[in-house]
């Protein structure tokens, strides 16, 4: 992704545009035929949160947040200027950040595989809902683990502790210095994992966070927090209360599968943009369309499960309704799917949708992640200090 900004690559490769092209080869006896340049590819739609099939949702004034021990559906306004806890501020003790380096040598689950450059794929022909991917192959990948032990931490105490996807996330630990310093948030640790490469199907990252089952759950419980036990010199809490995930678009839904294949390790959930679309590949017939599923089955045909969910979209997310044509791969209405059957359920959510906003916004990020924080972490004792 060098050279590319963030957004603007999640937009192309969810349009199906390659990041980079192919260098010009120059000409030769003869000018060569120049093909004529696609025309660019529209912009996701603005999307109106008061589109019919939508929750009612409560407006906000503009610049406002939604309440942190509110459940429900809150529409943000167009302004999104930065909390002051997104922000470093003087005087509050700064957490330790402990980098671990981990390779696929040394993983039993994740040997590693990567998709040459090029478009995605191509739909299956047979079924718009599955796309063959043939130009994945094995690949080895090496990633760091970024680790912040809060400076209230007590050595050899259990502690809580939030995993993250797509780290290092220096907006989340700046926000829990603030938090915890302000006794909002328990004293907890961060985990911050990078991804495994590349991104969506046929790549290691997208194998990895859009795969329907448990097993990168497995991989962090088994692999990963070992390590940052070691490493960091911090004991982890197995009180699946005391154990969050969070993570925006793919790793947002990575955040979600985790808890819900293993909520005996995870039961609160915080997701910016989840893709919460059919992008699983491989294909598994018991989830078929991906983390579509979710809102389409899972959620709404089995018990209620003990999660807390916080979620939000932006009006300018992701929409692509041209590479598949599945009817599956529109972000706004999968996180306005979720919602409603989250409430239809009986869940403890909050669900902010974002005027103004793009995908995974930074923007909105800084505006609304201390007090999503606050809103996940309900429930659960803050130690305050001795006097």
């Amino acid at each position: 992704m060098r050279g590319v900004p963030t957004t603007l690559f999640m937009c192309l490769l969810a349009f199906g545009i390659p990041a980079t092209g192919q260098t010009p080869v120059a000409p030769q006896a003869a000018p060569a035929t120049v093909a004529a340049p696609r025309p660019p590819r529209p912009a996701p739609p603005t999307r109106d949160p008061h589109t019919p099939g939508y929750v009612t949702a409560t407006e906000l004034p503009d610049g406002a947040n939604a309440p942190s021990d509110a459940d429900g559906n809150f529409i943000l306004g167009s302004t999104h200027a930065a909390a002051p806890e997104s922000l470093p501020q003087t005087g509050v003790p700064q957490g330790t950040i402990v980098e671990i380096t981990m390779s696929s040598a040394d993983s039993k689950r994740y040997p590693g595989i990567m998709r040459d450059p090029g478009p995605l794929g191509t739909p299956d022909p047979n079924d718009p809902a599955k796309l063959l991917v043939t130009t994945s192959h094995p690949s080895p990948w090496t990633r760091k683990v970024t680790v912040y032990v809060p400076q209230q931490y007590t050595p050899g105490t259990p502690a809580p502790f939030i995993v993250g996807a797509d780290g290092p996330d220096r907006l989340l630990f700046t926000v829990l210095d603030n938090l915890i310093a302000e006794h909002k948030l328990p004293v907890m640790v961060a985990i911050s994992i990078s991804n495994g490469g590349g991104d969506a199907q046929g790549s290691e990252r997208g194998l990895e966070y859009d795969t329907m089952s448990g097993l990168y759950a497995e991989w962090v419980e088994n692999e990963v927090l070992p390590l940052v036990e070691a490493q960091a010199h911090v004991k982890l809490t197995h009180d699946p209360d005391g154990r969050a995930t969070t993570g925006g678009s793919s790793g947002g839904s990575c955040a979600l599968i985790m808890a819900w294949y293993h909520p005996e390790w995870y039961h609160r959930v915080l997701t910016y943009s989840g893709t919460y679309v059919n992008q699983q590949w491989p294909n598994n017939a018991a989830a078929p369309h991906g983390a579509w599923e979710f809102h389409e089955h899972l959620i709404p045909d089995l018990p209620a499960k003990p999660i807390r969910l916080w979620m939000e979209v932006g009006d300018r997310d992701l929409y692509n309704p041209n590479v598949m044509r599945d009817n599956m791969h529109d972000w706004v209405l999968a996180n306005e799917l979720m919602a409603k059957v989250l409430a239809a359920k009986g869940y403890h959510y909050q669900f902010v949708f974002a005027e103004n906003a793009d995908h995974v916004d930074r923007a909105v990020r800084q505006q609304t992640l201390p007090d999503a924080l606050e809103y996940l972490w309900q429930g659960y004792p803050i130690a305050m200090p001795k006097h």
